[in-house]
C-alpha cells in the first residue's frame, strides 16, 4: 500500500445531502493508517467502499452540527452489535459524546476531547486543530505525514483563515457553501472567499467542498478559480487526492 498521504471524498454536500449525495466526510490514508474525518450522513456507506470497518484507525469530528457527525452513531451500533470491535479513538470537541443516542453502544469508543491548539498523533499522521469562525466549537484540521500536508477548513465564516493551520499546505479542502452574493449572511464561506483565502495562505492545490446541493458547481469553480489564481477542483464523492 502506498505511504503517500491522501484523502478520499466520502461526502461533500453542505448542510444537508442532495439527491444521491452525502454530507461532509473524508477518508485520510497513509500506509496502514486510515482516519475518518467528519462523519456526516451517508458517509459510512461510502467509507466501506474503500476500507473495512475493522481497518479504521480513528475518527475525527470537527463539530456538533449533524451534517458532520451523525454517522458515528451507525459506527457505534456496528461495532457494538455486529463486528464486535471496541476502542476506536474518537477525537471531537467537548460534548459530542452526550449527543449520542445509541445507549450502551456509546461506550464502545475511546473518546478524546480536542480543542483549538491541540495536536494528536494517529498512526502515521500528526493532526493539529484550529478553532474556526462558526456556530459552536468548530475545529479545522491540519494533517501531516511523510513530509506532506493537508488542510481542512471544516465550517467557518470569514473571521478565520486557512493560514491559522500553518504554512506549506500542499492541499487544502476548503468549504465554499455558496457564491459571493451571500457572503457574510451566515458563518460560511463563498467560493470566492475560499479561493482568496487559499491564495493568501500559499496553498499549492485547492479543493472546494461543502457546497449547498443546489449550487451550480461550475459557477462555484469559476468563482474560486478567479480568486485563487489557479486551477480549482470541486469535490465529488469517490475522488481521491494525494497531498
Amino acid at each position: 500500500m502506498s505511504e503517500q498521504l491522501s484523502v478520499t471524498v466520502l461526502g461533500c454536500d453542505g448542510s444537508y445531502p442532495g439527491p444521491g449525495g452525502a454530507c461532509s466526510g473524508y477518508l485520510l490514508t497513509c500506509g496502514e493508517t486510515h482516519v475518518w474525518l467528519d462523519a456526516g450522513s451517508g458517509t459510512m456507506s461510502n467509507l466501506q467502499k474503500h476500507i473495512s470497518l475493522e481497518d479504521l484507525t480513528a475518527v475525527v469530528i470537527s463539530h456538533q452540527h449533524p451534517d458532520h457527525w451523525t454517522d458515528v452513531e451507525h459506527l457505534a451500533v456496528a461495532c457494538k452489535w455486529v463486528i464486535e470491535r471496541s476502542g476506536i479513538p474518537i477525537f471531537a470537541p467537548d460534548g459530542l459524546r452526550l449527543l449520542m443516542r445509541v445507549g450502551a453502544a456509546v461506550d464502545i469508543f475511546d473518546w478524546h476531547t480536542v480543542g483549538g491548539g491541540d495536536q494528536v498523533e494517529v498512526g502515521a499522521m500528526a493532526i493539529s486543530f484550529s478553532e474556526t469562525d462558526h456556530v459552536g466549537t468548530t475545529l479545522a484540521a491540519r494533517v501531516d505525514s511523510g513530509g506532506r500536508s493537508i488542510g481542512y477548513s471544516a465550517d467557518t465564516g470569514s473571521g478565520w483563515h486557512l493560514s491559522a493551520l500553518g504554512s506549506g499546505l500542499h492541499l487544502a479542502l476548503c468549504e465554499a457553501t455558496f457564491l459571493a452574493d451571500k457572503e457574510d449572511t451566515i458563518p460560511h464561506l463563498s467560493a470566492r472567499q475560499a479561493g482568496q483565502m487559499a491564495r493568501d495562505a500559499g496553498v499549492e492545490r485547492l479543493v472546494i467542498t461543502h457546497l449547498w446541493p443546489r449550487l451550480d458547481r461550475e459557477l462555484a469553480r469559476a468563482e474560486a478559480t478567479a480568486s485563487f489564481g489557479g486551477d480549482v477542483t470541486v469535490a465529488a464523492i469517490g475522488d481521491r487526492y494525494e497531498a
